[in-house]
């Protein structure tokens, strides 16, 4: 099919109606011949001249459907609604909006380009697999400069591979910081993490970080020090090296302050806001539990940018991922519909639709002078997670297959006697990264079952055997009830496979038993034969 779309494709850009350079059917830069006639940006459209180039060309009613998050299905309408009625082009979208949330977004697009949405919304981490699948519509350069030109550099990060900018940002606000239980943490100890850990010993309540089960929220150490890993993709959005730098004596002095807080007796791997209720002190967690800690602590809840800690005598502030919300436009054969739905894409992430998004449903902007506002600034949570940016690093494109071989280190860090095998940690973990482009093609297509199963942890790959054509099979495993069990492709989340499909539901074991995990890749089907 993506190979159909771009054949269409380059039958139509002879009309030259691309405004926004963004109808390409592959994930291959496409031309920017038409940027001469693409949209203002979206927060002007409405007071644009009637006149403006290219615009009676674009004068039509256009059948779409548009993909969002449950919550904000009503206000997308509303939008879509006050867009027909204010744009200068005669562009009216009768627009179908369904609720389709940012992940399954991304895997139905994947499964099946030309049934998606027209407009859909999605999280970051999914952005490689869409390019890959030609699944976006490239900007075209006036489209990328509205997009740059308006919002943070992580957001715009997040949009771009390798050197084109895909999709639009849409919100800004995926990222951790830490909230505390005033009535127990004295608010003059917020910037040290040796000070918070006293202070949790001291109550015998507990520090809530998970960094022992998720590499996303273990990097913070890292990224303090100075220590970087960053994926390098291709143009097709396929890995082809890494620049990382945790193996390293910035890496050694990260692990050296992690070990502070994760050797604590009141350490807690978790991120749940909800542990406010079960004796913690201190949660790291982001604005998705901002309700459900106010709700616990009330007038007691503190929200502030992550600690300092200290190694021979020097601070480092704790780093953190930042991330967003991205909306994509789905490649068109029709340059005209392109060219529109480009515009409807700038209107929907422009300040003024994303301070909507923000008093309706407290979504972080990723659009600059939202962020600013006052309104914006006064809430609690995103003030916290703004104060915590300059620290952050934005959450680009990365393997599949880092996030299970970096939350080991946590794990080894804990285990940890001496300096040796703190260094120990970190050399295993950069063989383990050097391994992911040494895999024969034979390893990249192998399956495995992963999951809660035989004593592990989703932290082992168990081999499964083709037994027929596209039948892969484990060997007989001991499983009990209540287990939960994945299959991936090349020991990476990048392809994966549950109950209900691609990036699916966990199978759960429903009875003790010894079993063998089947997967049938003909018909994409997870089941269990008792063996």
């Amino acid at each position: 099919m993506k190979k159909l779309l771009a054949l269409l494709l380059a039958a139509v850009m002879v009309f030259a109606l691309c405004a926004c350079g963004g109808s390409s059917g592959s994930s291959a830069p496409a031309a920017d011949s038409g940027d001469a006639a693409e949209a203002p940006a979206a927060d002007e459209s409405a007071a644009a001249p009637a006149a403006q180039s290219g615009g009676s060309e674009l004068a039509g009613e256009y059948a779409i459907t548009v993909w969002v998050a449950e919550a904000a299905v009503d206000l997308t309408t509303k939008q879509i609604a006050d867009f027909n009625a204010s744009n200068e082009y005669g562009i009216v979208f009768n627009a179908t909006v369904e609720a389709v949330g940012e992940g399954e977004a991304a895997t139905n697009m994947i499964t099946d380009v030309e049934a998606g949405g027209d407009i859909y919304c999605f999280a970051q981490d999914q952005f490689a697999r869409l390019v890959q699948a030609g699944a976006l519509s490239k900007l075209g350069a006036q489209a990328a400069e509205f997009v740059t030109a308006n919002n943070d550099a992580g957001s715009v990060t997040a949009a771009t591979t390798g050197g084109e900018i895909f999709a639009y940002p849409l919100t800004a606000d995926n990222g951790y910081f830490m909230y505390y239980d005033k009535s127990v943490i004295p608010e003059e100890d917020v910037d040290s993490l040796e000070a918070l850990i006293a202070d949790c010993e001291e109550a015998g309540m507990y520090f809530s970080m998970e960094t022992d089960t998720s590499a996303w929220y273990m990097a913070g150490f890292f990224f303090g020090t100075g220590c970087v890993s960053e994926w390098i993709t291709d143009d097709d959005g396929a890995f082809v090296s890494v620049n990382d730098t945790f193996d390293s004596p910035e890496g050694l002095i990260a692990v050296k302050g992690m070990q502070k807080l994760v050797t604590s007796p009141m350490y807690l791997s978790s991120s749940a806001g909800s542990n406010f209720a079960s004796n913690a002190a201190i949660v790291v967690t982001g604005t998705w539990d901002y309700e459900t800690v106010s709700e616990i602590l009330g007038d007691n809840m503190g929200a502030t940018d992550l600690p300092s800690f200290e190694v021979d005598g020097t601070e480092y502030h704790l780093g953190s991922y930042s991330g967003c919300k991205l909306l994509g436009v789905k490649p068109q054969t029709d340059a005209t519909k392109a060219a529109a739905l480009h515009r409807l894409a700038q209107y929907l992430t422009g300040e003024a639709a994303q301070m909507e998004r923000f008093e309706a449903l407290s979504w972080g902007p990723s659009n600059l002078t939202a962020q600013a506002d006052e309104e914006v600034q006064a809430n609690p949570g995103l003030a916290a997670l703004i104060a915590q940016s300059p620290y952050s690093v934005p959450q680009g494109q990365i393997h599949g297959s880092w996030w299970d071989l970096a939350k080991v280190i946590a794990t080894d860090v804990e285990a940890a006697q001496s300096e040796e095998d703190l260094q120990a940690a970190l050399d295993s973990y950069r063989d383990k990264i050097s391994a992911l482009f040494e895999m024969s093609e034979e390893e990249l297509n192998a399956w495995s079952v992963i999951g809660g199963i035989a004593g592990t942890s989703w932290d082992t790959d168990f081999p499964m055997t083709e037994v027929e054509p596209g039948v892969f099979q484990s060997d007989p495993l001991d499983l009990a009830a209540g287990d939960e069990l994945k299959v991936r492709q090349g020991a990476s989340w990048d392809v994966n496979y549950g109950v209900d499909g691609l990036d699916g539901s966990n199978l759960v074991v429903d009875a003790d038993g010894t079993y063998i995990v089947q997967f049938d890749t003909n018909t994409e089907t997870l089941s269990l034969i008792e063996g």
